[in-house]
């Protein structure tokens, strides 16, 4: 029997009805993406550790077998995930070379000397988040207050880019991940971040900085083989991009989970619970990534029961995997902190390919969470769960903006 493919809406909405419903009929469905390119979407946990796992799977754009033969028009809204050269595109040999370079800057131990840091730029943020509060009647947005500014402070100060150039670089990380925009607007946040990371490249080539990417830059000057400038910049991008997104939607999306379930949040003032394991459930239960574009197998592949064609376009389907009651069990639904996700939840990728700055959204996402709710401790949302616009996307999965009163829930 045929199956219809799921057309996925470029202007994003809550996935997990539609997931509940497609992982019913399989952990593999085919999906027609913008412009009517079709793919396919992995979908339950183990089907998608294993496709994740796979030798026979790529990340190259030549790999693409619509993008070879010329199908994917100027301005795809996915283009940006498919083409750029860098750390999330490159295999092999490329991969494990831009890996070992990046990777020296987010280990459990460099990441832990980020502690300082991260626990001072928390603090001044939850002031201009109470000063927010005060100036709008009691209610402010978490999200843009306090959830974003934390993750992006922190990677473009890794990176050493000007603080003055950051709010432009989340503009453009912002469209190049909505998936409803059109030609001319994605094209225009593309080439945006990458003259703004070019810029900032050609000045740390001048004079470099004690920064990732004036390390990354003596790597090219003393080895041009080594890196290329296309590779350089686009990992900045790819950096740039996940680096504070992925950790902005993560704080997010716990804040509303906790709010939405108070007996939760008591767990963890009780010390049933610790604010690690807040993180890894809401990482399971509603994280920060739906469906994150693409890999491409490189020879037809079998994958619970299902063929994918060489060179098709594939999309991990995190946040359905991390409800797939066939790993989780019937309550897979349910958000619970005592749950034990830690090490089981996909929700940060798997082999080769597993996200670097793992370590970095961990203890950002715990730190952040800790000191919010230990300075508010009532804090509460102050529209319903249902009213909170969505991010126009399906690789993202979070809210537009979150209002909350810092002195309790607005009326229900």
């Amino acid at each position: 029997m045929t199956v219809t493919p799921h057309r996925l809406d470029p202007t994003g909405g809550c996935p997990h009805a539609d997931n509940a419903r497609l992982l019913a009929r399989g952990a593999v469905t085919p999906v027609l993406l913008p412009g009517d390119v079709e793919g396919v979407a992995v979908l339950g946990h183990d089907a998608l550790k294993d496709f994740l796992g796979s030798a026979d799977v790529a990340k190259g754009p030549q790999h693409f077998a619509a993008l070879a033969e010329g199908r994917i028009p100027v301005g795809w809204p996915l283009t940006t995930f498919a083409t750029v050269p860098g750390l999330t595109t490159a295999d092999g040999a490329d991969h494990r070379r831009l890996r070992s370079l990046v990777g020296k800057v987010f280990t459990p131990r460099r990441v832990e000397e980020l502690r300082p840091r991260v626990e001072e730029l928390t603090a001044g943020l939850l002031d201009d988040l109470a000063a927010a509060a005060e100036a709008g009647d009691g209610v402010a947005d978490l999200r843009r207050h306090f959830a974003l500014p934390l993750p992006l402070g922190v990677i473009c100060e890794l990176l050493g880019v000007p603080a003055d150039l950051q709010d432009r670089m989340h503009d453009c990380s912002r469209l190049i991940v909505a998936t409803d925009t059109g030609p001319e607007e994605t094209l225009a946040a593309h080439r945006g971040l990458m003259a703004l990371l070019a810029a900032v490249t050609a000045d740390k080539t001048e004079d470099p900085g004690d920064d990732l990417l004036g390390a990354l830059i003596a790597v090219r000057e003393e080895d041009g083989d080594r890196l290329s400038e296309q590779e350089l910049i686009g990992t900045a991008m790819q950096l740039v991009i996940a680096g504070h997104g992925t950790t902005l939607n993560l704080v997010t999306n716990a804040v509303r989970a906790l709010c939405a379930h108070r007996d939760q949040l008591a767990h963890v003032r009780e010390g049933r619970a610790d604010w690690a394991d807040v993180v890894e459930e809401t990482l399971r239960w509603d994280g920060p990534i739906s469906f994150f574009p693409f890999r491409y197998p490189v020879r037809d592949l079998t994958v619970d029961g299902t063929v994918i064609p060489r060179g098709t376009a594939v999309l991990a389907g995190y946040a359905a995997a991390g409800r797939d009651p066939q790993a989780y069990g019937p309550d897979a639904a349910r958000f619970d902190v005592t749950r034990g996700t830690a090490g089981r939840h996909l929700s940060l990728g798997h082999g080769a390919h597993f996200c670097v700055g793992a370590p970095l959204a961990r203890l950002e996402a715990t730190i952040a969470l800790e000191a919010l709710f230990t300075r508010f401790p009532d804090l509460g949302l102050a529209a319903p769960e249902e009213e909170l616009p969505r991010l126009a996307s399906f690789v993202s999965n979070s809210v537009d903006s979150l209002p909350v009163r810092l002195d309790g829930p607005g009326p229900a």
